[in-house]
């Protein structure tokens, strides 16, 4: 089975908790702070492995978390950081947001690393709140959480060849004859139901050509396959990739001309710039009567289009020679296609304007506090300790929520949501 799309949950691991601790040894009698900080939480990457060639270790397991960070402990001892988690994905794996269906990254370079959840900061130990008025403070921070994302992956096979036709046009069987791939061969349609990939030796023709160029055969295509009919979308992506296209075509089909202008049309429908790549027009099945009968005219016609066309039998190997000539003559040199067939996929960056900034608004009988600073200072705090509580709700005012609460209407008793955080707002001790 091809698996080439996958839907995956990633959570970073938590950060680990400070530690509130004292000093406490034989001749010291008032041992100040002394809590270390707790370690940050692992973090999720996926990493590109080029021996990767599907997403099959995503059919089964669907859930991957990081490690989470040790606690901080007494004499400043710092918890130990969570273990990174690096998840192996094939080259060509797009990254997308489950939730938004932003891109997150393109991965196409081998090696190419790419965050997807980030590991929870640890918390600070008491040492880092001591003052010269407060040389004992019992407040110690929370670790954070870490982050939780729900992923889509897709795969788009990076070929540098790619076989388009029709259901049945023979694309299977040519990719028998340029390599040694063993494709499902039948004489009737939709015998390929997911790609096939070859490697065809240029060094077996012309041993100082050292290119070994990919063939993908992409299932068959139908009218209406860009918007999804058939197999469509699931696999017209992996094109998009390939640096030539070989458009076969079933000469002895009921009718070449429609057979040939369908599959240009959809081509153009899912994207445009696949009509830009070079393409070779492959007229198949010489072997049958009806096929030498329609060559001359099927030719005309594509020069018009200045398309080249090399007819062939792909079942005797009638042909093979010339089109293996036509591609050494149309693919890259061995220096270009020694890189990706496209440029190095992308990581995206997207700035949080409302990282520093927050919002207050109703929710149902509550009010809620969105913003990414105030939700992790609430989630980093310890409100058992009333010395932490305190201090949260001196930063409330600080922030400026306490003046945006007040400004919204809130009054005693009414609930205050932060993040998973509910809280009962009292205008005489605020919160």
């Amino acid at each position: 089975m091809f698996l080439d799309r996958a839907s995956i949950t990633v959570r970073a691991g938590n950060g680990g908790n400070g530690a509130a601790t004292f000093r406490r040894e034989a001749h010291v009698p008032r041992g100040g702070p002394d809590g270390g900080d707790g370690g940050r939480g692992g973090s999720v990457h996926l990493r590109v492995d080029p021996g990767e060639t599907m997403l099959i270790d995503y059919r089964f397991r669907h859930h991957f978390k990081a490690g989470s960070g040790g606690s901080g402990s007494g004499s400043r001892r710092h918890g130990k950081a969570g273990i990174d988690l690096e998840l192996a994905v094939p080259p060509g794996t797009g990254v997308f947001d489950e939730a938004t269906g932003d891109l997150i990254a393109d991965l196409v370079a081998p090696g190419q690393r790419v965050m997807v959840a980030r590991g929870g900061r640890g918390g600070l130990g008491n040492t880092h709140f001591a003052t010269s008025t407060h040389q004992t403070p019992k407040h110690a921070q929370k670790g954070e959480a870490g982050e939780e994302r729900r992923l889509r992956l897709e795969l788009r096979l990076i070929a540098d060849i790619g076989l388009v036709g029709l259901p049945n046009a023979g694309k299977s069987t040519l990719l028998a004859a340029l390599t040694a791939a063993n494709p499902r061969i039948a004489d009737y349609p939709f015998t390929t139901l997911e790609p096939n990939l070859g490697v065809l030796e240029l060094a077996a023709i012309d041993p100082d050509d050292p290119r070994r160029p990919t063939i993908a055969d992409v299932p068959g295509l139908i009218e209406g396959a860009s918007s999804g009919a058939g197999l469509g979308h699931a696999f017209l992506r992996h094109v998009e990739r390939t640096r030539l296209l070989l458009h076969v075509v079933d000469l002895a089909g009921r009718d070449p001309e429609a057979d040939h202008a369908l599959i240009r049309d959809e081509l153009r429908l899912h994207d445009p710039l696949l009509l830009e790549k070079p393409l070779l027009v492959v007229a198949n099945k010489l072997d049958l009567p009806d096929a030498i009968a329609r060559l001359a005219t099927f030719r005309r016609g594509r020069a018009a289009e200045g398309l080249e066309v090399v007819a062939v039998s792909a079942a005797d190997g009638e042909g093979i020679d010339e089109l293996i000539q036509a591609l050494r003559r149309t693919l890259p040199s061995a220096e270009e296609m020694a890189e990706p067939p496209e440029p190095t996929g992308v990581v995206v960056h997207r700035f949080d304007s409302a990282g520093e900034g927050f919002s207050v608004v109703r929710e149902d009988d509550a009010f809620r506090v969105r913003g990414r600073r105030i939700e992790r200072v609430a989630a980093q705090t310890d409100f058992a300790v009333d010395e932490s509580a305190e201090r949260f709700q001196r930063d409330l005012v600080r922030f400026g929520v306490d003046r945006e609460l007040r400004r919204a209407g809130v009054t005693s008793g009414d609930t205050v949501r932060i993040g998973s955080f509910e809280l009962e707002w009292d205008d005489e001790r605020w919160i």
